[in-house]
């Protein structure tokens, strides 16, 4: 679990908490060079005091990454080392499937593996209907209809955590995310709200970040509701949700073509026959113009980062050689 600058670290006998190393802090240039949640870390143990240090972050095999909310152009981590994740949304008021082609898109960048998951079935007089919205913009992505409350589709989920294996469950405020951790889990180990009545939408009560391993050997990453999903860095993450698009695309007469006033227009042809819907294109489009702001942004940022690196490295020389 990450909480500031301090970590709770699961070990071989059990629990500590822990803080980065001096040298370590002095080294980092970006937010992806400290700890997060699910990374496999190298550490020195103190077992008297149950602390420890933490001196490396090992490689990562996934990351899942979002800009931090706000004007700030900075990178927020949410979990790491996941094999699949979870992106569960409630079939009730709160069901938008804008916001889950935002999600798909960050998910296929991490490299983890999305699976859909449709939650508070029993809230909804058609789900089979909105399942098929969500299959119309998320083409070989496995969706789940479930519901705690009536105990559908549960079973549907265990397959995913199997021993060895880390699911991270990532979603709105309220869509039943802890409810669903304690079902996998057996019991009640998080606490959850009732739903509000007016709007359908579930009381927030996951505050942080939390590393959950399960009696069956799997991990879950249990994590707050996000109520701004900015992208980053997500070009391929992009292509892969959109894929549908960026091969219309590539049968216009124009290799550079703007989808505008251009002749023999694919893009244009599909959303007058209707092969192609007008909001998925201008999702499309938003998200597109999103991340070039970004690596806009980003390459100022980047060759402020270099500057700063340079200069804690030449520091680093400096104070070794006074050493000596």
């Amino acid at each position: 679990m990450e909480h500031k600058h301090m970590y709770r670290v699961l070990t071989e006998s059990g629990e500590v908490l822990a803080e980065v190393s001096g040298k370590m802090r002095h080294l980092a240039i970006h937010r992806e060079d400290y700890p997060a949640v699910g990374d496999w870390v190298v550490v020195s143990i103190r077992a008297e005091e149950q602390r420890a240090t933490v001196h490396a972050v090992l490689p990562r095999q996934s990351k899942f990454s979002r800009k931090v909310a706000g004007q700030v152009n900075e990178e927020q981590i949410v979990a790491t080392n996941v094999n699949t994740v979870f992106l569960v949304t409630a079939l009730n008021q709160d069901f938008n499937v804008r916001r889950i082609e935002r999600y798909l898109v960050l998910a296929w960048e991490s490299g983890a593996n999305p699976v859909i998951v449709l939650s508070k079935a029993d809230l909804c007089e058609d789900p089979e209907a909105l399942a098929a919205e969500v299959a119309a913009i998320a083409v070989g992505v496995p969706i789940h209809v479930i519901s705690s409350a009536a105990n559908r589709g549960l079973d549907q989920l265990a397959p995913y955590i199997s021993r060895g294996q880390t699911v991270a469950l990532l979603g709105s405020s309220g869509v039943g995310k802890s409810t669903l951790v304690n079902h996998i889990y057996g019991e009640d180990i998080l606490e959850t709200g009732d739903i509000r009545f007016g709007d359908d939408k579930g009381k927030h009560t996951t505050t942080h970040r939390e590393l959950i391993t399960l009696p069956g050997g799997g991990i879950l990453i249990d994590t707050p509701g996000m109520r701004e999903l900015q992208l980053w860095d997500a070009s391929e993450g992009l292509s892969t949700s959109f894929q549908d698009v960026e091969d219309i695309a590539e049968k216009c007469f124009f290799q550079d073509c703007k989808h505008a006033n251009e002749p023999k227009c694919a893009v244009r042809n599909a959303l007058d026959e209707g092969t192609l819907g007008h909001e998925r294109f201008q999702s499309y489009l938003k998200l597109q113009k999103e991340l070039a702001y970004l690596a806009r942004k980003e390459d100022k940022g980047l060759q402020a980062a270099e500057k700063a690196k340079w200069k804690k490295l030449h520091q680093a020389m400096k104070s070794q050689n006074n050493r000596l």
